[in-house]
């Protein structure tokens, strides 16, 4: 059992070696009854020792306290034992005590290769494993007989397992947390810039007698924050794959030369950018707008490691399958890899593994929010593909975007969106259902400012009941997330009794859109302009409706 423990401890943490070694109450004899080493050119620790030539470690030992060293040359507690230490190969210990009747029993030793710092959830994991080791072997002490321990065997055997699992679990929730503070406290900074932006513009634009170059300064810049709130906030939704996505069938190599000039103003003149599409016309399904933005993410990205100068290269090939990517298996079917390759400084080994998660970046402070690659990945998982990544210190890095191939060309270019300025809504009824009191009030007063005239329904069963009233509306707004019907199911409804009345709905996010569609109805994302919500009305009211 503490063989078991030991090795699921040194493989878990990745340590030089991990000992279970039993004490003795009257002096500082040790003695080392079994092992486990990371591999077998590791020296083993088997045999008899005085612990006091190893350093001053006992003591507390026996008052039941685990003792930590960090770095054994530094530490006053085995700095003088550092030469035996060596010879050991071992820089950083830990030490577990096992206590019996209030007395020091045995303990745990914890050896690591090189410096190290032991964490709260590191020696939680190493308690959690070794309790229950202790406890099952106290268990096999007591069982003398040989017929009681083979009925027991079944038992200590699955509650082991049970142990082991609780405590991978346990490891697994402190990692989880991790990632959630690391997570919000990225989301708290950035948007915490952001509105300091909008209120201290704010401030300044109820201030009398405000000069109107002024006026029309904070006015910018609080639609220029606002708009990069929204852009942060679908980097995110992107990453997590929450984003409602507007996928269609494009040619990958054409898309790839419309954006190519693009990129050079991106990446700047003293980049040459390569273009290496070898697949002729290659189709996929996807959102346009977000794969434009994935080779912008990957293309600034590249530029920064190359510090503005040097060669970027785009290449586009068909794959049978979707090769294995970060512990994933492969996917059967046709994929198109887009390759962006830099010859900047690379990434270094140790920080691969970390460059699609939110908010990492290798850049200096200030220089990069960590969501351009997180987007990529996002979009990519989102869409059916996958990203991958390889790179090496001085010699540059490769970003692929997988996405599914299709047969299907484009049925034919739509027609261009109107772009003309919003009509007036005057004559037009418009019924607004939005759960949220403040958001209804606001919604309502810019549907009138807008010249529409406005009935606001709380919720969809009180819309319902509007609309069967024979209230005569044009079209229906409507939020997306509601308690009890959602928007979504609303409009179907709709559709199904009313079949030519339209319904626009919004959204700042709904894992329904997500991960279903828009079920054929115009959305607005939030937040949106007010002249792009006028326009949209008018367009659906404008436009056939199915029956």
């Amino acid at each position: 059992m503490a063989e078991l423990a030991a090795a699921t401890i040194g493989k878990t943490l990745a340590l030089l070696r991990v000992g279970y070694a039993v004490t003795s109450i009257d002096d500082d004899t040790a003695v080392v009854e079994r092992d486990w080493v990371a591999d077998p050119a590791v020296a083993r620790s088997v045999g008899t020792y005085r612990v006091s030539e190893w350093g001053s470690y006992l003591d507390p030992l026996r008052r039941g306290e685990t003792v930590l060293i960090d770095n054994i040359q530094d530490d006053p507690r085995t700095a003088g034992a550092a030469e035996g230490w060596a010879a050991w190969s071992t820089q950083a210990a830990a030490f577990v005590p096992l206590m019996e009747d209030g007395q020091l029993s045995a303990y745990m030793f914890l050896h690591a290769g090189t410096p190290h710092h032991w964490t709260i959830d590191e020696i939680a994991f190493v308690s959690s494993v070794l309790d229950r080791a202790w406890a099952a072997v106290r268990r096999l002490r007591a069982d003398a007989a040989v017929r009681e321990l083979n009925a027991t065997l079944e038992t200590l055997v699955e509650e082991r397992t049970r142990s082991l699992l609780a405590a991978e679990e346990q490891l697994r929730q402190a990692q989880k947390m991790e990632a959630i503070g690391q997570l919000t406290g990225g989301v708290a900074h950035d948007f915490n810039n952001l509105l300091t932006i909008i209120r201290s513009s704010v401030d300044f634009l109820r201030r009398p007698n405000l000069p109107e170059e002024r006026r029309v300064r904070y006015v910018d810049a609080i639609t220029d924050t606002v708009s990069r709130a929204a852009k942060l906030t679908g980097q995110l939704l992107a990453f997590a794959r929450r984003q409602a996505l507007k996928p269609e069938v494009f040619d990958v190599s054409e898309r790839i030369d419309a954006v190519t000039d693009m990129l050079r103003t991106i990446v700047g003149a003293r980049i040459e950018i390569v273009t290496d599409i070898a697949c002729g016309r290659c189709f996929v399904e996807a959102d346009a707008s977000q794969f434009e933005t994935a080779l912008i993410n990957m293309a600034v990205n590249a530029r920064d490691a190359m510090d503005g100068e040097g060669r970027l290269t785009i290449a586009v090939r068909t794959h049978a399958t979707l090769p294995p990517l970060r512990r994933h298996g492969g996917s059967p079917g046709r994929f198109v890899a887009v390759s962006l390759t830099d010859t900047g400084c690379g990434i270094p080994a140790d920080k691969l593994p970390h460059v699609f998660e939110p908010f990492f970046t290798t850049k200096e402070v200030g220089k990069g929010t960590g969501l351009g690659l997180s987007q990529v990945y996002g979009f990519a998982k989102q869409s059916g593909g996958d990203v991958a990544v390889e790179s090496k210190v001085g010699h540059g890095t490769s970003l692929t975007l997988f996405l599914p191939q299709v047969d299907a060309e484009p049925d034919g270019i739509e027609a261009a969106s109107d772009m003309r300025a919003p009509e007036d809504g005057r004559g037009r009824r418009v019924l607004l259902v939005e759960d949220n009191k403040d958001v209804g009030a606001f919604s309502t007063q810019l549907l009138q400012d807008l010249g529409y005239e406005t009935r606001w329904a709380a919720n969809a069963a009180e819309a319902l009941q509007i609309l069967e009233e024979g209230s005569d509306v044009d079209a229906v707004f409507s939020d997306v997330v509601m308690p009890g019907m959602s928007g979504i199911e609303l409009g179907r409804e709709i559709r199904r009794r009313w079949p030519r009345l339209p319904v626009v709905l919004t959204s700042g996010y709904s894992h329904v859109l997500a991960e279903e569609g828009r079920h054929g109805f115009e959305l607005l994302q939030k937040p949106y302009a007010a002249d792009e919500l006028s326009r949209t009305l008018r367009q659906v009211m404008r436009r056939p409706q199915r029956s």
